[in-house]
């Protein structure tokens, strides 16, 4: 049971999307397409390898899935769905060739810091099977696409109405900025390790631009990408008032809002900032001194 657990809400979460009649067959669709996608490119090379670096490439390109879906099967206002699989397929695209490019380097010959933390976790949860928890990570990401990260794209979707709502368009202002800060924050630390390697110095600390106001700017902006989303999703939501069953429709506001909360969890605790800043405290002399100037996640003014 306890290897099993964190299977248990996806699940859930992907019911809900199939039991709602609005969607007709795209969840199950969708579902299905994930599984195979994980099996293929995850799931199989994790067996083969032992190493859980390969979820970056499958959780990315099953978003740009979704997108693909969305596009193809949802029977809402056409500039609409060609928003929402935009959106879905340029976030896919580029951490999914992002993600390829690392595996042709060479990069997951060796496993990424994040997932070693991960086999920490499952030592104090006393997980002494280590391939199947490995399989079971990788199912778990599979069905967060085939569940909740999928609920913006269909709800979206499936709205028929023309009128573009004020908070569709703040949604996509929001993501377009979050998208630029991300993009901001990656350029600003990969301009520092350059100049620092040119210069011959190691173990810095990035402390530029947007790393002096949070820890991780780049997983705060990625959390706001989310954010936008489901703030762009609220209108879409509320036309489906009048087309589901009362807690069909509760339960999908419910999941549209658990997304914030998933991708929080994820980009902190998960494989985020926690495990990131573990390693970063071995590796790097300074970097207790920054933890205790700067904020882990959201940004502030330093100490």
């Amino acid at each position: 049971m306890k290897y099993i657990k964190p299977l248990f809400l996806f699940i859930i979460g992907w019911a809900i999307l199939m039991m709602a009649t609005s969607f007709n067959n795209l969840p199950i669709i969708n579902g299905l397409t994930q599984l195979l996608l994980f099996g293929l490119v995850v799931c199989w090379p994790i067996w083969k390898t032992g190493r859980l670096s390969y979820v970056d490439i499958g959780w990315p390109w099953g978003l740009f899935v979704i997108g693909i879906l969305t596009l193809l099967f949802s029977e809402g206002y056409y500039w609409r769905v060609w928003i929402i699989s935009g959106v879905y397929m340029f976030i896919g695209l580029r951490m999914g060739i992002g993600a390829l490019m690392l595996w042709k380097k060479g990069y997951m010959q060796k496993e990424f810091t994040r997932y070693q933390y991960q086999r920490r976790r499952w030592e104090r949860a006393k997980k002494t099977n280590v391939p199947l928890a490995m399989q079971i990570d990788a199912l778990a990401q599979g069905f967060a696409n085939a569940s909740f990260l999928a609920y913006p794209a269909f709800i979206i979707g499936c709205n028929k109405d023309p009128n573009i709502s004020f908070f569709e368009i703040l949604g996509l202002i929001i993501w377009v900025l979050a998208f630029i800060l991300e993009a901001t924050a990656d350029a600003q630390k990969l301009k520092f390790l350059r100049k620092m390697a040119a210069s011959g110095q190691k173990r810095k600390v990035c402390n530029v631009g947007l790393w002096q106001y949070t820890r991780h700017p780049n997983y705060f902006a990625e959390w706001m990408v989310w954010n936008a989303l489901i703030l762009a999703s609220i209108p879409s939501w509320l036309a489906l008032r009048s087309m589901e069953d009362t807690v069909i429709w509760v339960l999908l506001g419910i999941g549209l809002l658990f997304v914030s909360r998933i991708m929080y969890l994820s980009l902190v605790y998960l494989t985020g900032a926690v495990p990131s800043e573990f390693y970063s405290l071995k590796k790097r002399p300074d970097y207790k001194a920054y933890q205790e100037r700067v904020n882990m996640f959201f940004p502030w003014f330093p100490k």
